[in-house]
């Protein structure tokens, strides 16, 4: 486990800091959000301290989508949102991978749970193309 000393998320993973803990396994930690947008609004995170999901080690995720999908199951929510944020212009808070599970009730509206707007670009498929052929040949 790598940690950072100043980050709140190492601290709960220390026990420096209580939470209201779901699941934890080696590698993986699920507690209660305490700033919820939604009942049973929660976090799963990884124990390995990596601001970025890009910089989380292969070998520290494996734990974390069956973590999701447990609490996702055990939530009785139909609807919900698993939202994973990297970088503060992204709407990062805090600089430890997280995923958010985040229920959405059917009748909620904009009144709890995820609000979010999907603006378009209105990318042609030559925007598309030329997308696709950078990444691609990156992977």
């Amino acid at each position: 486990m790598s940690s950072l000393a100043s980050c709140i998320f190492c601290k709960i993973v220390k026990g420096e800091i209580p939470c209201f803990k779901l699941i934890e396994t080696e590698t993986v930690l699920a507690f209660m959000d305490i700033g919820p947008v939604a009942k049973g609004h929660c976090l799963v995170i990884p124990k390995y301290h990596a601001a970025k999901l890009a910089d989380l080690p292969e070998d520290q995720m494996g734990d974390i989508l069956p973590a999701l999908t447990k609490i996702a199951k055990a939530s009785g929510y139909d609807n919900y949102n698993i939202l994973q944020n990297n970088g503060r212009p992204a709407h990062q808070e805090v600089d430890h991978v997280h995923f958010h599970y985040i229920p959405k009730p059917a009748d909620a509206g904009d009144k709890a749970g995820l609000v979010v707007g999907w603006p378009t670009q209105g990318l042609g498929k030559e925007d598309i193309q030329k997308s696709y052929d950078e990444l691609k040949g990156k992977l």
